[in-house]
């Protein structure tokens, strides 16, 4: 996890490949590996990592939430609101996965719920990226 937030993605990949070689079923070696291959832009990829995690741990809001923002870069946004309402089933509270919600949702024209998404994550405390 150390090199995927210093922005050392080959070797936090390494990292994970080894952890994965030793037990497949570590889930967050999987979302480790998802989300550096997602910021990587290879979001069909990463959505098979979030899929290994959700395989493991099915009550994962993260992984469920990683894998909407995927989707949601590859248009497919009905299958991210999907993902997005499995994540907040699983945590209500989950802010970022009420603004995501939001996003798919204006992507696809739902203004008004995409608004309704976006009020509840600044009720649990999101705040925009800058």
């Amino acid at each position: 996890m150390t090199f995927y937030i210093q922005g050392k993605y080959d070797q936090a990949i390494q990292a994970s490949d080894k952890a994965l070689e030793l037990d497949p079923q570590i889930a967050d070696a999987w979302n480790t590996k998802g989300n550096v291959l997602y910021s990587q832009g290879k979001s069909d990829e990463a959505i098979q990592a979030y899929d290994r995690v959700i395989e493991i741990n099915p009550q994962s809001a993260e992984a469920w939430c990683n894998k909407g923002n995927a989707l949601n870069d590859l248009s497919k946004y009905d299958q991210a609101l999907q993902a997005f309402d499995k994540a907040i089933e699983i945590n209500p509270q989950f802010a970022g996965a009420w603004y995501n919600k939001g996003i798919a949702l204006k992507s696809l024209g739902r203004t008004t719920e995409a608004e309704a998404a976006f009020a509840k994550a600044k009720e649990l405390g999101y705040s925009e990226p800058s």
